[in-house]
């Protein structure tokens, strides 16, 4: 039956993720988004996450076959993919790290970290027509829409019995899970941090679309999706998330500053000012008025303590601890370390605690070169369409920036596959403009 299994199913959807990229990009973004549902749903101690490695394997090899027959390597010439290709160089380099404690650490750690960046290079060259990158929208918001209603429905109606054993299971989770007397709500995802900051992300993501050239039922829809998305993003009880859309907006209203949005914007920044002074009884309010001040959040007090302890470790370390010298992989392959036991509690104090702060100078070096490419490539592309997109993507992507400080960002599903899409649309919402503009003047 296995054996009927594998001939029927499987070798025909490997066969066509080589051939067909497009097939096996959609498989991707829906394997990242559902992964961590259906691993909790089948309970089946099954490694899920090198299923997705396998599936980045086999995008590699169309990849590689496809470009055996074009040759096409100028558009991966570029300040973006240069610097993903020294920032993997850099954490290959790690495995010769003089202070690093384990070398099964950097194994387990270095996919999530640096692999996984090559995803950019296969998003860059496959996609191609802003028809599938509509598709790909309409996948994410659906998608977006579903894990909504899921937490909608944890909140209002409770979990599922299959959710209430996991969550009890464990109780160091449920310490994590449980606070102020409810429970903090993750939907779909692994975590309340994942789904929150995903759910900020598909706001974000409508906001963009909004200033394309959509008809107004559109942007109504689009509009009431944001809402509903960040009105579920309070039950994760995440205060990290709760300012990632302001401090969004921001950057929103310098880039499409007009007499509308200015308005618009002082509404809202009026109606958020509000709701931080109001007194409540409320816990989700009460806790998304904490976000604002920081200074009486005792979680965040202990982190930058945290943070403040290791500087001089930091300082003393160019190239950190080595990658997994923190967490899970330094707690089981180096637990005796002086890393092991240390909570980063972010991505940047991650990386400079485990690549030293080259590797930290390096990382903010890419994430710069991203956002800059992304405001200039807004600005020079002219079609309408693919400038919302643009657009769309670069607040995504200074959105992830932004949450990357107060938690782990970009190393989770599906934020980890998402982020590298955005990127690479980046470019390809140039490149496309550009050779519409080219076809344009031949005509």
């Amino acid at each position: 039956a296995f054996i009927v299994l594998i001939a029927v199913i499987i070798i025909p959807v490997v066969y066509a993720i080589v051939v067909y990229p497009q097939f096996g990009i959609i498989v991707m973004l829906l394997g990242a988004y559902l992964l961590m549902w259906i691993w909790r749903l089948s309970n089946i101690d099954f490694p899920f996450g090198t299923l997705m490695d396998g599936l980045e394997g086999l995008l590699i090899l169309g990849f590689y076959i496809k470009q055996k027959k074009e040759r096409n390597w100028k558009i991966f010439h570029n300040s973006v993919s240069f610097m993903i290709l020294v920032w993997i160089g850099y954490n290959l380099l790690e495995f010769f790290n003089p202070w690093a404690q384990s070398t099964l650490a950097w194994v387990y750690t270095v996919r999530s970290v640096a692999l996984q960046m090559l995803l950019y290079f296969i998003f860059l060259f496959q996609i191609r027509t802003v028809q599938f990158i509509r598709f790909i929208f309409k996948l994410w918001i659906g998608l977006s829409f579903f894990a909504a209603v899921y937490a909608f429905k944890q909140e209002h109606f409770g979990f599922f019995p299959f959710e209430q054993r996991w969550l009890t299971e464990d109780p160091l989770r449920e310490a994590l899970f449980f606070i102020g007397g409810s429970w903090r709500k993750f939907s779909i995802f692994s975590d309340p941090v994942a789904f929150s900051y995903n759910m900020v992300v598909s706001s974000v993501l409508c906001v963009g679309l909004m200033t394309g050239p959509v008809a107004r039922w559109k942007k109504i829809v689009l509009g009431l999706f944001a809402a509903f998305f960040l009105l579920n993003m309070l039950y994760s009880g995440t205060r990290g998330a709760y300012v990632l859309f302001p401090a969004t907006m921001l950057l929103f209203c310098i880039l499409k500053f007009n007499k509308k949005i200015l308005f618009f914007s002082i509404v809202a920044a009026a109606l958020v000012g509000f709701i931080i002074v109001m007194p409540t009884s409320n816990p989700t309010i009460y806790r998304f008025q904490t976000a604002f001040r920081p200074s009486d959040d005792p979680s965040f007090n202990v982190r930058a303590n945290n943070q403040k302890r290791i500087q001089p470790y930091i300082q003393s370390h160019p190239m950190g601890g080595g990658l997994g010298a923190t967490g899970v992989w330094g707690q089981r392959f180096a637990p005796k370390s002086y890393l092991a036991n240390f909570p980063p509690d972010s991505g940047y104090v991650r990386v400079a605690v485990e690549l030293g702060w080259v590797g930290l100078l390096l990382f903010c070096t890419l994430m710069f070169a991203i956002l800059r490419t992304g405001i200039n490539n807004f600005y020079r592309i002219r079609d309408p369409e693919l400038k919302s997109y643009c657009l769309a993507v670069t607040l995504i992507v200074f959105t992830l920036n932004i949450g990357n400080y107060p938690q782990e960002a970009l190393v989770q599903f599906p934020s980890n596959i998402y982020f590298y899409l955005t990127v690479a649309l980046i470019n390809v919402t140039y490149l496309l403009d550009k050779s519409s503009q080219e076809d344009a003047k031949k005509i």
